[in-house]
């Protein structure tokens, strides 16, 4: 020890330390951060190309907006959330093979993951070209289905370059390769706004030119991916060219890959259902109103816990993949209790300027009214949804996808939506809830039944996220088994 150093205060520091870390290893949460600032950047950019498009549209007519909001939900819902969820079958093999030093295999799971998106891709793009009898057989308005039809047209060629998008997404994540990936994202955004300005204003295209723009922009950045890819040295271990062997790969990507998608796409498709059913509700323009605005809430702060699911996902898939399980679960924790932290900012935020918040989306004071009513019930449902995020980004992980299925198909639509339905119309929760500040004590009907279906979708992200807890506190955390010349066969541990 130099004589320049006090032991005092060496002792003081650690002990500090190991005080500070019983709370949280700030160490592992610095870097979980820091990686999952540039994924939220990311998503978020990309969350934002076709709303921009549905903003520019809107000032055209009522009929316009109307029609683009239609088709970009039923884009959402059959399309976009499908790919994004494909994807996740990179989480558990990328991510694990990254952390096992199998580097050669990251490329070909990435290329048999590209033709499973392109595969489905083709598929979604049939159901595509008959979006408007799908339409009009869902009891929508004809004419509006008829230009919703037109406008998801145009969005085929970015569903194949947004398949590619998650993909490349989830090859450098796994990789802890992030920051060039805000760049992949903004730019292109960036690009799609001016696209849009001089589609829609500028030329005879207009209507049509909103989607072409989303079109556009996506394979935008799926070039500047590849290109970042196949240029960069930084990948000169892991990607090593075009081969065929990423052909025989591709049922061990479907096996990760749909399940994936399905934990995906059931979680949303439950928001989306209860935006259906407040369509069905007395007063249905303020209802469908207040469920859209804290759908579009819930979804907007799951862009904020997406980042960190994403870290939670990619530092449990490294430990898993080097042997190291303690690690990956101690990641873990530190993933949850950093989701706690954010969601209390984020719901502090919230609770205390929601009539803010609010008259973003309306100037509507009973909408306004009613939405601050509902904020309790909406803090609860994001304060679950963190902790679910995460817990749901370890799943992946761990590979644990088929698991999940069952889980999210189980409490939201055999539980959550069955509670929501029964609230709302067999029980008929007429001004049953009622709220401890006194303004809100008043009996108000629109309330109760936005009420009714926020409870229903509570208890089914309730009993996900205690599940989801469960899984990963009981299950024995094991790595997928690669054979010994580090080839295909995918062994998931049940």
């Amino acid at each position: 020890m130099s004589e320049n150093t006090s032991p005092l205060i060496l002792k003081a520091d650690n002990g500090s330390s190991r005080w500070w870390n019983k709370i949280l290893d700030w160490e592992e949460a610095k870097n979980q951060v820091v990686f999952a600032l540039p994924m939220i950047i990311t998503n978020g950019s990309y969350y934002a190309i076709p709303l921009v498009s549905v903003m520019f549209v809107g000032h055209l007519g009522d009929v316009e907006l109307a029609a683009s909001n239609l088709a970009n939900s039923w884009a959402n819902v059959t399309g976009f959330s499908f790919m994004t969820g494909l994807s996740g079958a990179l989480e558990t093999l990328c991510g694990q093979g990254f952390g096992a030093k199998v580097y050669r295999m990251l490329g070909i799971y990435l290329q048999a993951s590209c033709w499973i998106s392109i595969f489905f891709a083709i598929l979604t793009s049939v159901v595509w070209f008959f979006t408007e009898p799908i339409l009009i057989l869902l009891q929508q308005d004809p004419q509006i289905s008829n230009i919703a039809a037109l406008y998801i047209r145009y969005l085929i060629p970015g569903l194949f370059a947004y398949g590619i998008i998650q993909n490349i997404l989830r090859f450098l994540q796994t990789q802890s390769v992030v920051y060039p990936l805000v760049w992949c994202s903004l730019v292109p955004f960036i690009v799609h706004i001016v696209f849009n300005y001089a589609l829609v204003y500028h030329t005879s295209l207009g209507f049509i030119g909103s989607p072409l723009a989303v079109s556009v922009s996506f394979c935008i950045s799926a070039l500047m991916l590849i290109g970042y890819v196949l240029l960069s040295q930084r990948f000169k271990e892991t990607w090593r060219g075009f081969s065929m062997e990423s052909f025989k790969h591709v049922v061990a990507g479907l096996k990760l890959g749909l399940p994936s998608a399905a934990m995906v796409c059931l979680e949303y498709w439950a928001f989306e259902l209860l935006v259906l059913l407040a369509g069905l509700l007395p007063n249905s323009e303020i209802t469908t109103s207040l469920i859209a605005m804290c759908v579009n809430t819930e979804a907007i702060t799951y862009n904020f816990m997406y980042g960190l699911s994403a870290a939670a996902s990619t530092r449990v898939s490294n430990e898993l993949g080097a042997g190291n399980a303690e690690r990956a679960k101690h990641a873990m924790n530190v993933s949850l209790k950093l989701a706690v932290i954010i969601a209390l900012a984020i719901l502090l935020a919230l609770g205390f300027g929601h009539d803010i918040w609010a008259g973003l989306f309306s100037d509507s004071p009973v909408i306004i009214n009613e939405f601050a009513s509902l904020t309790p019930l909406l803090l609860i449902s994001l304060m679950i949804d963190s902790i679910q995020g995460v817990v749901s980004g370890v799943a992946r992980g761990c590979g644990w996808q088929h698991l999940a299925v069952y889980i999210n198909l189980s409490m939201f639509y055999l539980i959550g939506m069955p509670v929501a339905i029964v609230l709302v119309f067999l029980l008929k929760l007429y001004a049953k809830v009622k709220f401890l500040n006194a303004q809100c004590s008043r009996e108000h009907g629109l309330l109760d039944h936005t009420c009714g279906l926020w409870i229903g979708l509570i208890t089914g992200l309730s009993g996900q996220t205690g599940a989801l807890l469960l899984l990963v506190y009981l299950k024995r955390w094991a790595p997928v088994e690669l054979d010994a010349s580090n080839d295909l066969d995918i062994m998931i541990h049940v």
